[in-house]
């Protein structure tokens, strides 16, 4: 199942990607993204061992950002692959059928590419300007998200799609109310001092929405 919930992890002021993913996942995180940008696979590799190795004592899942050659070397839930990495197809060969390729979208076209290749849900986005990331696509934003999340439900498509970029916990009703399946948060969930409360107010947020 694609958890409504991801976290996408970054560096905090303070440690490394897996400091901040451990402290998401002692706040009850069930979902975790490790991404890290710039550096060789072969200096990702031991996160990816020691993140895939936190997710299992945590019971979570773990997707690895941009690597498929990585994400089948620690046997993680799944991959997630950008617009201008590798294409999903040939990731799938790579990391066979039993591990999910997740795959980004800023348009209804990416939309329909992503479905066409066979993705296991779409990251649609961004929803506002972030830092974490470079060659940042055009921004989609709320009203972006409605019409797009229309045209999804014009064309009858059932892939579940996650709304990423810049998300704080007060956008996340409205975000929701698009009919968007789930969330991706990165910098709300990062360098906090109380993560378990941040995240159970996040996660009310869901709980509300459903009823």
């Amino acid at each position: 199942m694609i958890q409504p919930l991801q976290y996408i992890s970054q560096a905090p002021k303070t440690g490394t990607h897996i400091d901040a993913i451990e402290q998401v996942l002692q706040a009850g995180g069930k979902w975790i993204q490790l991404r890290i940008k710039n550096q060789a696979e072969s200096e990702i590799l031991p996160f990816a061992k020691a993140a895939q190795a936190l997710c299992e004592t945590y019971g979570a899942k773990l997707i690895i950002n941009d690597y498929p050659q990585l994400a089948k070397a620690v046997n993680s839930y799944g991959v997630h692959l950008g617009l201008q990495d590798m294409p999903i197809l040939e990731a799938r060969k790579i990391i066979g059928k039993h591990q999910i390729i997740g795959g980004t979208a800023n348009t209804f076209e990416h939309i329909q590419q992503r479905v066409a290749e066979g993705a296991d849900y779409i990251g649609l986005g961004p929803f506002r300007f972030t830092r974490t990331k470079e060659n940042l696509s055009p921004i989609v934003g709320l009203e972006g998200y409605q019409k797009l999340m229309e045209k999804v439900r014009q064309a009858g498509i059932s892939t579940p799609i996650i709304a990423i970029g810049g998300i704080e916990t007060a956008d996340i009703p409205a975000i929701l109310e698009t009919g968007i399946y789930g969330i991706a948060i990165s910098a709300a969930l990062t360098n906090q001092t109380q993560t378990a409360a941040v995240l159970e107010e996040i996660n009310s947020k869901f709980s509300i929405h459903s009823i």
